[in-house]
């Protein structure tokens, strides 16, 4: 199979970790460019030394390189703030981007859930570490009760949060909430992310609630499972951490919900999870990059089968 030329803009953890998933696992893609804007990254002289071409130059400088002819998709792991121009720039050249930040600018994606919905869109969105974790498992719960309320905690280690998360908490907790609803299907969302500066770091863990119609409990939890499986595929680490947890709440002791408007009554499932990285850049702990850029990666697979089936045809 030909492989399709990617470039990734941002030499941060993401950036690096990705470069390094493309290179050691995917069949279908090449990396092409890898592009930064601080020549003493770690990310940039770690791509170097594998031979990929380089520049310091951020966008601009991407877009001056021979290589970007060849490209087909580009990979935005840099903040929201750039995105749109990136974005913006990018389109324009011709180019698929996918991104990484949480602009939100193209629809969500979450491979088990709509990886296939977006093929052919200029730009999609990667959500945040967050969605990509919990996201899944609020579509599961509703596919067979529906959710009304879903709220989602991540608590990721404070070493594992680049300056890029640190900068971008108030547009991780939108867009993640915006999510829940979108793409998990909820009437409503709220996320909440905790940066965790125990030593030594804590493994990425994720609370899942949600407040639904009551249905066949059994049900549930294989639904639950069973997306935690397709989870799997591509990120190894997600793993439930224990049953799926069920309370009803009768009309004698009702939830207020201020989120909802008033007083729940009804069934509260809940999901815990943790997630534990592959390893390819940062340690283990660091699950919240790996399955950013396992999603982002499967994603990109999937897009480039669509352009080579589309070029065949």
């Amino acid at each position: 199979m030909i492989k399709t030329k990617v470039a990734i803009i941002g030499s941060g953890n993401i950036g690096t970790d990705l470069m390094i998933k493309i290179m050691r696992l995917s069949k279908v893609l090449e990396m092409g460019a890898f592009v930064g804007i601080d020549p003493e990254s770690d990310g940039l002289k770690r791509a170097e030394r594998m031979g990929v071409p380089i520049t310091a130059e951020g966008l601009d400088g991407l877009l001056a390189m021979p290589e970007f002819a060849d490209i087909q998709i580009v990979f935005d792991a840099t903040s929201a703030g750039a995105h749109k121009r990136h974005s913006e720039a990018l389109i324009a050249a011709g180019k698929r981007v996918i991104d990484l930040t949480p602009a939100a600018i193209g629809p969500y994606t979450i491979p088990p859930v709509n990886g296939d919905a977006h093929l052919d869109a200029p730009n999609v969105n990667m959500v945040t570490c967050g969605g990509q974790a919990t996201i899944p498992i609020v579509h599961a719960i509703d596919r067979v009760a529906k959710v009304r309320y879903g709220e989602i905690v991540a608590s990721i280690s404070s070493k594992s949060a680049g300056p890029g998360t640190r900068a971008n908490i108030d547009e991780f907790t939108e867009t993640t909430s915006q999510a829940i609803v979108e793409v998990g299907g909820a009437e409503r969302g709220k996320a909440i992310i905790i940066l965790n500066p125990a030593e030594p770091p804590l493994i990425m863990r994720d609370t899942v609630y949600c407040l639904c119609d009551d249905g066949d409990r059994d049900a549930i939890a294989r639904s639950v499972e069973e997306m935690v499986e397709e989870v799997r595929k591509y990120v190894p680490g997600y793993r439930l951490k224990q049953a799926v947890q069920f309370e009803h709440i009768g009309s004698n002791k009702p939830l207020r919900i201020p989120e909802m408007g008033g007083e729940y009554t009804g069934l509260k499932v809940t999901v815990f999870l943790e997630v534990e990285g592959a390893g390819h850049y940062l340690p283990p702990y660091a699950g919240n990059l790996d399955i950013m850029t396992s999603a982002a990666l499967a994603t990109a697979e999937r897009i480039a089968q669509r352009i080579h089936a589309g070029a065949a045809a």
